[in-house]
C-alpha cells in the first residue's frame, strides 16, 4: 500500500512540475504587461499620453525602462503597432531604445523626435 501511495505522490509531483514548467514558458501574444499599475502594452493611441508613450512604428525595437539606479520596469522587444504607456513617472523613468528611428516617443504628451539618434540610446524622465 506505502508503494502505491508513493508512486501517486511521485506521478502527482511530476505532473505539477510539467504544468508550472509550461505556464512559466514565454508565449507570443501580444499584450503584455509590464507593471499593471504603471504600463501595458497596447495596439491603440490612448486619449491621455502620460508621462512615457512609446510607439513601434517600424519593424521592431528593444524597449527598456526602469527606476533611476533601481527596479527594471519593463526590458522587452516591442513590435510594430505595439506601445508601452507609463501613466506616471514618480521618481523619474530611464529609458534605452534599441532603435530610436522605430519608434514614436511622447513625453508628457509632448512627441520626441528621436529617429536620428544612435542605437541604444538613452534618456532620462523627471517625475
Amino acid at each position: 500500500m506505502a508503494i502505491v501511495l508513493a508512486v501517486v505522490l511521485l506521478v502527482g509531483m511530476v505532473g505539477l512540475g510539467v504544468f508550472f514548467f509550461y505556464r512559466s514558458l514565454p508565449s507570443t501574444d501580444t499584450s503584455v504587461n509590464a507593471n499593471a499599475s504603471e504600463a501595458s502594452v497596447e495596439e491603440e493611441r490612448p486619449e491621455n499620453l502620460g508621462a512615457l508613450y512609446i510607439q513601434v512604428v517600424g519593424e521592431s525595437s528593444n524597449v527598456h525602462v526602469r527606476e533611476p539606479g533601481g527596479d527594471v520596469l519593463l526590458d522587452y522587444e516591442l513590435r510594430q503597432g505595439q506601445s508601452v504607456n507609463y501613466t506616471s513617472a514618480e521618481g523619474g523613468l530611464e529609458v534605452t531604445l534599441e532603435d530610436p528611428a522605430a519608434v514614436e516617443v511622447f513625453v508628457h504628451g509632448e512627441e520626441r523626435d528621436l529617429s536620428d539618434r544612435d542605437p541604444e540610446f538613452s534618456f532620462n524622465i523627471d517625475g
